[in-house]
């Protein structure tokens, strides 16, 4: 199950349980419309009680972030378990966006540094 809102480039999402196709087929559409309507997008994927995804959805996200790996801006990872750190840094060769780590008590944080300018603006 996952929860979806936009605010201009940045798309923020609530993952909880496992993520799958279902979930893939409503949070790909509005990544790709951000996507041409913005450009570069930046993603805040906060994760509470996360059990990760299925094969085909987890294949759907890796796509999607390498295809737009010139679109993604910055994305924040947000969690508590320590398989959620590593997963940042399993991301980064997929992607050209700025990944961050925070920790769930960090939430706000995230949402600060998605939202604030960056050295390029």
């Amino acid at each position: 199950m996952t929860s979806i809102q936009t605010d201009q480039n940045i798309v923020y999402t609530i993952a909880e349980g496992r993520l799958d196709n279902d979930d893939y087929e409503r949070i790909i559409p509005l990544l790709q419309e951000k996507v041409r309507s913005f450009g570069k997008i930046r993603w805040y994927f906060e994760m509470r009680d996360f059990k990760g995804w299925t094969l085909s959805a987890l294949w759907k996200d890796l796509k999607f972030d390498f295809k737009n790996r010139e679109n993604l801006e910055r994305i924040a990872m947000v969690g508590n378990r320590k398989w959620e750190k590593e997963l940042t840094q399993l991301m980064k060769p997929f992607t050209d966006a700025d990944i961050k780590f925070f920790e769930t008590e960090e939430s706000d944080e995230a949402k600060y540094w998605i939202k604030e300018l960056s050295n390029e603006d």
